[in-house]
């Protein structure tokens, strides 16, 4: 783990997705700090797995900022006070504002392959019903960069996952999932280490 490389792991409910980043790193397989959480409700339970991995947490109640930007503001001085690398969204269901400091410093993970099934309503089991009823023989995650639209910053990976015949969106969902327990560590393991780039649109990687 590097110590010198710090994550904000963002969340509003139950926080699975923090969980698998929390196992990843006890496995050593996570080359970087989990070093903040910062959830958008009081009752997200996700805490209960910051709380158990010994993390500071920050609940910033989406509800207490009437203003985006304000919302927003607040979200990243926490993370500028934390000496944060990489702000990890993960399960995050609130809008947010990408200042200029933290441009292409933040990460999404989405349970489609953008830029089908995504944009403002399309989370969780939402994406993977609208899967299933268009009749998709593919399905799959995207981890990308965020930017101030829904869904829409550049692509950094994506993994596919075969829609089978029998699936609901609870069987679809817990397939999808397992590639993002994947996929999102391996992300931010390249970031990390400086082994992603970006030109506009089109994100490397490098060996």
């Amino acid at each position: 783990m590097s110590a010198n490389f710090r994550l904000a792991v963002l969340i509003s409910g139950g926080g699975t997705t923090l969980r698998n980043l929390i196992e990843t790193n006890e496995r050593r397989e996570l080359q970087a700090e989990i070093a903040l959480v910062i959830a958008s409700q009081p009752r997200a339970g996700g805490l209960n797995f910051a709380h158990t991995a010994s993390i500071p947490s920050i609940v910033v109640d989406h509800r207490h900022h009437r203003e985006l930007a304000d919302f927003s503001e607040t979200i990243f001085g926490h993370c500028r006070a934390a000496q944060i690398d990489l702000v990890v969204l993960a399960g995050f269901l609130r809008r947010v504002l990408i200042p200029a400091d933290f441009v292409n410093r933040v990460i999404n993970i989405h349970p489609s392959l953008i830029p089908a099934f995504c944009g403002q309503g399309k989370y969780g089991v939402h994406v993977h019903s609208a899967v299933l009823e268009y009749g998709c023989k593919m399905s799959g995650c995207t981890v990308h960069f965020v930017d101030n639209e829904y869904d829409h910053g550049p692509i950094i990976a994506q993994e596919s996952v075969p829609v089978v015949d029998n699936d609901t969106s609870e069987t679809l969902a817990q397939r999808v999932f397992q590639t993002e327990c994947q996929l999102f560590p391996q992300v931010i393991n390249a970031i990390a280490a400086g082994r992603v780039s970006i030109d506009n649109r089109q994100v490397k990687w490098s060996q």
